[in-house]
């Protein structure tokens, strides 16, 4: 038996949440290893009934799937691609098939069913070129939320847990555990069909399975990684405190425009929004700071017009944080100067004031009385 669980999708009057979400169809297909140690599928017949239980294991899904931190940003391959080029004499390279697939779809020439077989039967035959043994469900799903299409493909590994049947005897299942999902992908279908975005459109998981899985994933797609989010967002954060500090700009307003800058790429992360620089002038402008897209400009750094950010690296917009040799250390920008004083040329950090339970455990080890 196969379930979901899902433990986290009530609020405080036990009512199911549901996200700003509109399902359109989804289906579930089942890859696994054989006692052979070959790669076998189970194709679905039909489309999952939109009920509460899917909409429910779609959100959860989405909601992992945005808070992955380490996500990159691709669009499909094309025909010019230097890769598809027969040179004089070799064979030509063929064309990926899932934009194929996809765009045979789009354009209504086959059913949201047999789309999703023939991309069941692409991916084990990726499976089987790569390696990649492990057994797990392909989920896909076309919705609509913030008033775009998406297509979410997703590889849901299983674990087994326990369950108590109607009977109240105990028998053992496979649940879906999404939690642990690291091959995913969403395509925006909507920038896609009027190529904006173009260099984005398609966004994935990185995951920390090296190197070997991420080939994998975009091969299967049929795509390539376009956007480095890391890198802008980075870049991004450097020209922010860089132009606070050669403008002179005030402490107070200098907290402020860190905060606002902050504020606002984190709300475009959660909602899978671009960053515009755009934006963030004008935002810059009500503090009587000057424009980041100029200053880079001047300063001779290329910089995106739009781009998504990447959660890690916004953080230091906010705080100083490092660890190595046996210590971490981490505080607010703004208590640099204050509470801390910091001397470059001895490499001295001073801390005045120390967090109640350091200062507690401090205490004890001194023998002090806390």
């Amino acid at each position: 038996m196969l379930e979901y669980r899902n433990d986290t999708t009530t609020n405080l009057a036990g009512q199911t949440r549901i996200m700003n979400l509109s399902l359109e169809n989804s289906v579930v297909h089942h890859v696994f290893q054989d006692p052979d140690g070959n790669i076998g599928l189970r194709l679905a017949p039909e489309p999952l009934q939109v009920k509460v239980e899917v909409e429910i294991l779609l959100e959860e899904l989405t909601k992992v799937y945005n808070a992955k931190p380490a996500k990159g940003y691709a669009s499909f391959v094309s025909p010019d691609d230097p890769r598809f080029q027969a040179a004089d004499g070799e064979e030509q390279v063929p064309m990926p098939e899932f934009p194929q697939l996809l765009d045979a779809r789009m354009q209504g020439k086959v059913e949201f069913v047999e789309f999703t077989q023939q991309v069941a039967r692409l991916l084990r035959n990726e499976l089987e070129h790569y390696q990649f043994l492990d057994s797990g469900f392909l989920l896909m799903a076309e919705y609509q939320q913030t008033g775009d299409s998406y297509l979410l493909v997703a590889f849901v590994p299983v674990k087994d847990g326990v369950m108590v049947s109607p009977d109240l005897s105990v028998d053992r299942s496979s649940q879906l555990d999404v939690s642990k999902v690291q091959l995913a992908a969403r395509v925006n279908l909507s920038d896609y069909q009027t190529q904006m975005n173009v260099g984005h459109y398609i966004s994935f998981i990185k995951g920390r399975t090296g190197r070997k899985t991420a080939e994998f994933f975009l091969d299967f797609l049929g795509c390539a990684e376009r956007v480095n989010a890391k890198k802008e967002t980075e870049q991004l954060v450097q020209s922010v405190q860089e132009l606070i500090k050669d403008d002179a700009i005030s402490p107070e307003v200098a907290k402020d425009i860190r905060k606002d800058v902050y504020d606002y790429c984190g709300e475009q992360w959660s909602l899978g929004e671009q960053v515009r620089l755009s934006d963030i002038d004008e935002r810059l402008a009500e503090k009587g700071a000057g424009s980041v897209k100029a200053y880079s400009e001047q300063k001779g750094i290329q910089m995106a017009e739009e781009f998504p950010a990447e959660r890690t690296s916004l953080r230091k917009l906010m705080k100083f944080q490092g660890q190595g040799g046996g210590l971490s250390v981490a505080f607010e920008q703004d208590m640099l100067g204050e509470r801390i004083q910091y001397d470059p040329k001895t490499d001295t950090l001073t801390i005045i004031g120390t967090p109640p339970n350091l200062r507690d455990q401090l205490r004890r080890f001194y023998g002090e009385d806390s």
